[in-house]
């Protein structure tokens, strides 16, 4: 394999492939959906005032010039089709699965990076979706948020929200374990009806 050298970088030393060159390749051994999660995470970036900061991997834009450079090499068909669903803003590749089952179910797509926010304009919450038109959030919580310490954080989020007036759906990763996606879209769904969507995917 041939790489140029705007596709190589290093790596405390190391000489690695670019993060937006690595994610190309990865077209050529794991699904749309999984590459889509990986595209999320190397675009995403963090600049929550109560989060530690993240800088981009790379950006959309990076992505998007791998499949212009590799028209004809292998795994290209797969990342054309997942480049279009990559979103800035997914903190875990749960997320990720979770908005794509929202989107293909036919419900708006959510919005990311939304923060709600008090009377007086100070950040209260930060869901990992929302559909602010509608004032719904969702919180995906995975197994950490199980532990003592963060269920504590995660009760005065909760009390947060509905402060600010919004409905919550929290997604745990023990209902998607047991009940799997297409019951996570049943309870969006019925959190967006009830606030006043009108079942047309454009929100």
């Amino acid at each position: 394999m041939k790489l140029p050298p705007t596709e190589t970088t290093t790596l405390d030393g190391i000489p690695v492939t670019t993060p937006a060159r690595t994610w190309f390749d990865l077209a050529q051994l794991i699904s749309v959906d999984a590459l889509v999660a990986a595209g999320d995470h190397v675009v995403n970036r963090n600049h929550r005032i109560f989060a530690e900061k993240r800088e981009a991997l790379a950006s959309v834009e990076e992505l998007s010039q791998m499949l212009t450079t590799h028209l004809r090499s292998r795994g290209v068909r797969t990342a054309r089709e997942a480049l279009p669903l990559v979103r800035v803003g997914c903190d875990s590749a749960s997320e990720t699965m979770l908005r794509l089952a929202l989107v293909r179910a036919g419900l708006p797509e959510p919005v990311l990076g939304w923060v709600i926010t008090d009377e007086a304009g100070g950040h209260v919450v930060w869901p990992d979706l929302a559909y602010p038109s509608y004032k719904v959030a969702i919180q995906y919580d995975g197994v950490h948020h199980f532990e003592r310490g963060r269920q504590e954080l995660d009760i005065a989020r909760n009390e947060a929200t509905v402060r600010a007036g919004w409905t919550q759906v929290i997604i745990t990763a023990r209902f998607m374990d047991a009940f799997g996606s297409a019951a996570a879209v049943v309870k969006v769904r019925d959190a967006l009806m009830r606030n006043g969507w009108d079942g047309r995917s454009d929100g």
